[in-house]
């Protein structure tokens, strides 16, 4: 890995570059600061993960362990460390951790050799154990990938490069919903919800249409099951309906499912799925908003 020019200084005296790489690199976290303050971007969109509390919301399976890799610097946003010395990118937050830096930078710029750092992987982000300093300075000296010990960490709910601290509590429901409606591997990415409550509301539903069919059939289904079921006996089918008949155009489709499934209930008073209330629903819609009913209201405005 070299030194990008433009991005790092090189005078030649290790021990100075390493000072003003340092500096420069409390800079830059200032900067960041100040740009996510005038974007009213979350606050939260520069913290650095915990390893433990992104754990908890998705729900560990297993590990195993992968052994030494090259993995980019972009992917690292979490540590295992209670501390909180680095933002995010792995700037320095403060100036308590000066002396160690600096001392790593200088390494680096001698061409002295790094051991690779130790890392944990959840999807498609890592989550640092040991060598908190050495990610941080290879990043200030502008490059783009590091040598890792990687461990993959097994999770019910996956993670994407963008999640932050503010998507923990809707992984949680996320993990939780799964647990309650397992659905095969195959059928999980069709589920899609943006709110943490809904996932608790979807859950209760699909339990619903459990009891109804097996009032309906008499057939005992076990939770896989009742989730297969519901997802290729209603879900699918019904979607596929709503959009047909352009009311699942707002919104995803699973959000669409539910807001009509209220909604038809509200009005109708019916859990059946059929043109007569396809239609009904879509004349509910185009009529003015006369009624009452607040959470009749909310659904209508919801879905427009």
């Amino acid at each position: 890995m070299g030194i990008t020019r433009g991005v790092a200084r090189d005078t030649g005296l290790p021990e100075s570059d390493a000072q003003f790489d340092f500096g420069r690199a409390r800079r830059a976290r200032a900067l960041a600061r100040l740009n996510t303050r005038l974007r009213r971007e979350p606050s939260d969109v520069d913290v650095i993960l915990p390893f433990d509390e992104v754990l908890q919301a998705l729900g560990r399976r297993g590990e195993r362990r992968i052994g030494q890799e090259v993995i980019l610097l972009d992917s690292i946003v979490g540590t295992v460390d209670r501390g909180r010395e680095f933002d995010r990118s792995f700037r320095p937050t403060s100036g308590k951790v000066r002396a160690r830096w600096e001392r790593v930078a200088a390494a680096q710029r001698r061409g002295q050799a790094m051991p690779p750092i130790d890392v944990y992987r959840i999807g498609d982000v890592h989550f640092v154990k040991d060598g908190h300093h050495r990610v941080s300075v290879a990043r200030a000296l502008g490059h783009k990938d590091i040598n890792a010990y990687v461990t993959e960490v097994l999770t019910e709910v996956g993670a994407e490069r963008e999640i932050t601290l503010a998507d923990l509590p809707l992984k949680s429901h996320e993990r939780l919903f799964r647990e309650r409606v397992p659905l095969p591997e195959e059928a999980r990415g069709a589920i899609q919800l943006s709110d943490e409550w809904r996932y608790a509301a979807l859950a209760e539903a699909v339990e619903a249409w459990g009891f109804r069919r097996k009032q309906a059939t008499g057939e005992s289904l076990s939770r896989p099951e009742l989730a297969e079921a519901w997802f290729r006996e209603e879900y699918e089918p019904v979607v596929e309906m709503l959009g047909e008949a352009g009311l699942a155009n707002k919104g995803t489709a699973t959000e669409a499912y539910m807001r009509l499934s209220h909604l038809r209930y509200l009005i109708l008073r019916t859990h059946d799925w059929n043109d007569e209330v396809i239609d009904a629903l879509r004349r509910e819609l185009e009529s003015p908003s006369w009624d009452e009913d607040t959470m009749v209201r909310r659904l209508r405005k919801e879905l427009r």
